[in-house]
């Protein structure tokens, strides 16, 4: 590890936290200030200054000569976080945020103001705009996605389907203050990084929807995690893997869980959270279960059916992917419900319709979307009454 990146109190620490404290940064960033840090060591050095211990007037001499240079604000910036991140402290107060430091940046914007208009052009150009990337986001999670048509009814290895938390059967004034309809999983980026970030940021949330057309949010991927080939079938107590692209062609975040702690819980109903991690272990590791529980076993290595209630459980903590339906939170998108890791059941010991999920695949024809719009086939009764009245009008 590098002593210059952790200033004397954090050497105070155990070598762990400190291995944590130094991974805040980038990688890319730490080369960066790296670089900006040798230049300004050089610059000290030649003017007999201690770079680690210089005083604040030292440091703005140096803002100034790399102005009078031609950079522009933004890259003094850079350097000035630079300095502050390997510089000790100035009367007990950071480079960057030392009162002498924040009125020289002020006067900065004011004397040059045309340094920021050419900044502002330089990124628009770019994309790097703070609104563009926030639009690129956006478009990607809200873009129409095309599921996977299943040939022969069952869901298999790489298929993009969604997974709908179907209409539970109890009547609007049992089920109050609980959401009705159906539901989808979707990936649930906090406000932070949809006004900042053009891509998805880890860990990731993920909600319940009512919106079931496929978008970039609510699209998903099933994955093999133990090196089963893709187009095969999954079934019934086999490890796989969901993952989500938000929309992205370049980018894949995998559905994951872990035991709730005292600082990892779902935020509402404060039981085992779910979210969206950037690696697979065993935390990303899923099963789809046989609905009826006296059939379960005998349904073990049977292929999972597409478009049928399923339970789909986490192999680590062995607990149901549930959406409890009374939390709801406040996302970017509006009013949306929690979605957590919590196995419900009954006075027979069975799964509740809280922990019923559906894998929806596409609709071969061009009728509808997806599987879950295709009309559903009359009923014998039904067929056998209009074949009655058919008869009786002729």
């Amino acid at each position: 590890m590098d002593a210059a990146w952790l200033n004397p109190e954090e050497w105070t620490c155990s070598e762990g936290v400190q291995e944590v404290l130094l991974e805040s940064r980038k990688s890319s960033t730490r080369l960066t200030y790296l670089a900006k840090w040798t230049r300004f060591s050089r610059w000290a050095s030649e003017r007999g200054i201690s770079p680690l211990r210089s005083s604040i007037e030292a440091v703005l001499d140096y803002l100034l000569h790399l102005r009078n240079q031609g950079l522009a604000y933004s890259s003094i910036r850079v350097h000035l976080a630079a300095i502050s991140a390997f510089h000790l402290l100035i009367q007990g107060q950071m480079v960057f945020s030392h009162d002498m430091m924040v009125r020289f940046l002020k006067g900065l914007e004011r004397l040059f103001p045309q340094d920021l208009l050419k900044d502002f052009l330089y990124k628009r150009e770019k994309g790097e705009l703070l609104i563009q990337k926030s639009k690129r986001l956006k478009n990607n999670l809200l873009k129409q996605m095309q599921l996977s048509v299943s040939k022969d009814g069952f869901v298999h290895f790489g298929d993009t389907v969604m997974l709908l938390s179907p209409e539970n059967n109890k009547s609007p004034t049992e089920n109050y203050p609980a959401a009705c309809g159906n539901l989808t999983l979707a990936v649930n980026p906090d406000d932070i990084t949809v006004h900042t970030s053009e891509s998805l940021q880890v860990p990731c949330g993920l909600s319940a929807v009512k919106s079931v057309n496929p978008v970039g949010r609510n699209a998903f991927r099933i994955l093999s995690v133990e090196g089963n080939s893709m187009g095969e079938p999954i079934r019934f107590g086999q490890n796989f893997g969901l993952g989500a692209t938000g929309g992205f062609t370049d980018q894949m975040l995998y559905l994951a869980s872990d035991h709730k702690s005292f600082m990892r819980f779902a935020k509402k109903s404060y039981l085992q959270q779910v979210f969206l991690t950037d690696e697979l272990s065993y935390l990303t590791c899923w099963q789809a279960t046989f609905l009826d529980p006296q059939l379960r076993l005998e349904y073990e290595g049977f292929p999972v059916p597409a478009n049928t209630k399923v339970l789909i459980t986490h192999c680590h903590t062995n607990r149901g992917l549930a959406v409890p339906r009374n939390y709801w939170i406040r996302s970017y998108f509006g009013k949306e419900y929690e979605v957590i890791c919590h196995t419900y059941l009954d006075s027979h010991k069975a799964e509740e319709d809280k922990n019923y999920w559906i894998i929806v695949t596409a609709n071969p024809s061009d009728d509808g979307i997806t599987m879950f719009d295709r009309p559903k086939p009359p009923s014998e009764e039904t067929r056998e009454r209009e074949k009655n009245e058919l008869y009786a009008g002729t």
